[in-house]
């Protein structure tokens, strides 16, 4: 039986870029609908480094909205939105030591993989979650609520963990079910049923009535948002005030009509990620033509040549190993960075799956190697609107440019619209993931088809997790790093150096990769020491 402690330690944001280690931090115990969890492990996140940089002014740092009564958030210590400091991350696999008197769905010693994302409790520009405006698993023990972690439907956002394997591989299932749901998120195909549609153009051609449609003059849009938003013209100034009649998961579909913008647009990119909205369009006249060039899904198809920019940091190798283990025939995966040395680790890592699956793998530095487009798919691991302007250059007919990396909601980018039209290149971002992708994920690992632990770099304690974010933060590591509150003094430790000071973890590496056998000779070494 596991020994609550009145303190534990923690990492605690307390303001933009002031993360402090917390020696003595109340263990908050279970009220009548709380359980009270020990954190197993905890990945670092590139998410946590956008929390550290922008604190209270992060979307989902903010206030809830609605979904919850607000004296009811009163009862939740853990509760810290705006100014108040938070425990931050949210890649964590959990096991519950203490249930609250009225909880009726959990028990002491259930292990869980946490789902952070609360979608159906809204914050001002985006949801609640795990992490942000709820504490987060960079601390040896977190509080939750049964009420803020059960969905509307009942679903709860605690799945349950196997056993037979490691706390590493179960944690790591959330970022990879992020880069799961950037390829299997379902795409609006049509006009919205019941949605509110904007039509601009001169001529007012017909376009289905479906719900509420409003026709304005190209030179006076409305204020007000639209979820379906069709402009028949060429003119840039027009398209480029019209993005701002686009609202949440809306839909913007140009019809040139046969002429031409003639330069670059502003594009609201970072939108396309963080506000759902998409774009297409046809060079001439047909509105049915430009949505029937919406696919199904942005999942990779046959044949694709897919350009990874970004490929060796963490989130991008795990792209690279997913397109290669997906089943799909005669994809050829392009994946680029700029280090050399992770690029080296990416080889030896995705190579032999490449080998195995008959598929084609060829890495390379932008900055040296000349690279053969174009390219039917496009996937942008960094948040730099530039690259989008240089993905449609590279794009071919039908490709989708997969925005992954997050792209601040009121970043914009000049783009070649009239080659994103002609070719009618599609646009994707997602954030985040959600229940079902992280079950999918689950059962990937559970039935050994995916090896998440394949993305770790680098281990530590809570007191390496501050050295750890700062290597996020500067990309010195070719892959993720995980932070096990049990393990008091181990600093931040590359698998390439465990030998040096943890002799009996580094023999249990498997040709250098972290494994179930690895962590549990950590704890060994930690429940001796």
């Amino acid at each position: 039986m596991t020994t609550i402690p009145d303190k534990q330690r923690a990492v605690q944001l307390i303001g933009p870029d002031q993360l402090r280690i917390i020696e003595s931090k109340p263990v908050f115990r279970p009220g009548r609908h709380q359980v009270l969890c020990q954190v197993e492990v905890c990945g670092l996140c590139f998410s946590d480094l956008k929390l550290l940089k922008q604190f209270s002014g992060h979307a989902r740092k903010s206030e809830i909205t609605a979904g919850i009564a607000p004296d009811t958030l009163t009862q939740m210590p853990h509760y810290v939105p705006g100014e108040k400091p938070v425990v931050p991350g949210h890649e964590t696999v959990v096991r519950i030591v203490e249930v609250g008197p009225e909880v009726k769905r959990y028990k002491v010693g259930e292990r869980y993989l946490v789902q952070t994302d609360y979608r159906w409790l809204p914050t001002r520009n985006s949801n609640s979650a795990f992490g942000y405006n709820f504490e987060g698993a960079l601390q040896e023990f977190v509080l939750v609520d049964e009420r803020v972690i059960t969905a509307p439907d009942g679903e709860t956002m605690f799945i349950p963990a196997p056993e037979d394997l490691s706390a590493s591989a179960i944690a790591l299932c959330e970022p990879w079910a992020c880069v799961e749901d950037a390829y299997v998120e379902r795409q609006r195909r049509s006009f919205k049923r019941d949605g509110r549609t904007l039509i601009v153009s001169d001529d007012r051609p017909d376009v289905p009535n479906t719900g509420t449609v409003t026709h304005a003059r190209p030179d006076a849009p409305p204020s007000e948002k639209f979820d379906d938003v069709i402009y028949f013209g060429s003119e840039p100034a027009v398209v480029a005030k019209l993005f701002a009649c686009v609202g949440a998961n809306g839909l913007f579909v140009i019809v040139q009509g046969g002429k031409k913008f003639g330069r670059p647009v502003v594009t609201p990119v970072g939108r396309v990620h963080y506000g759902g909205i998409r774009i297409i369009g046809t060079a001439g006249n047909n509105v049915a033509e430009a949505l029937a060039a919406i696919p199904a899904t942005a999942e990779i198809r046959r044949n694709d040549r897919i350009n990874i920019i970004g490929a060796a940091g963490p989130m991008g190798a795990m792209h690279v190993i997913r397109d290669l283990c997906q089943d799909v025939e005669g994809v050829t995966v392009f994946a680029g960075d700029l280090n050399d040395d992770r690029l080296a680790a990416l080889r030896k890592l995705s190579e032999p799956l490449a080998q195995k699956n008959r598929l084609t793998l060829q890495t390379y530095n932008p900055s040296k190697d000349k690279l053969p487009g174009p390219f039917d798919y496009i996937v942008l691991m960094a948040p730099v609107p530039a690259l989008v302007a240089q993905a449609v250059q590279a794009a071919a007919p039908r490709a989708i440019i997969n925005i992954f990396a997050g792209i601040p909601a009121d970043k914009t980018a000049e783009l070649d619209l009239d080659a994103y039209v002609s070719r009618q290149c599609y646009f994707i971002g997602t954030s985040g993931s959600t229940l079902e992708d992280m079950k999918a994920v689950l059962k990937k690992v559970a039935d050994r088809r995916l090896d998440t632990n394949l993305s770790v770099a680098a281990i530590a304690g809570l007191d390496g997790a501050v050295d750890g974010i700062r290597a996020v933060e500067k990309n010195t590591m070719p892959g993720k790093i995980v932070v096990y509150p049990f393990a008091k003094g181990l600093k931040l430790t590359a698998l390439t150096e465990m030998g040096r000071e943890h002799s009996a973890v580094a023999g249990a590496l498997r040709n250098g990769y972290w494994n179930k056998e690895a962590e549990a000779a950590l704890k060994s070494e930690f429940a001796a020491s």
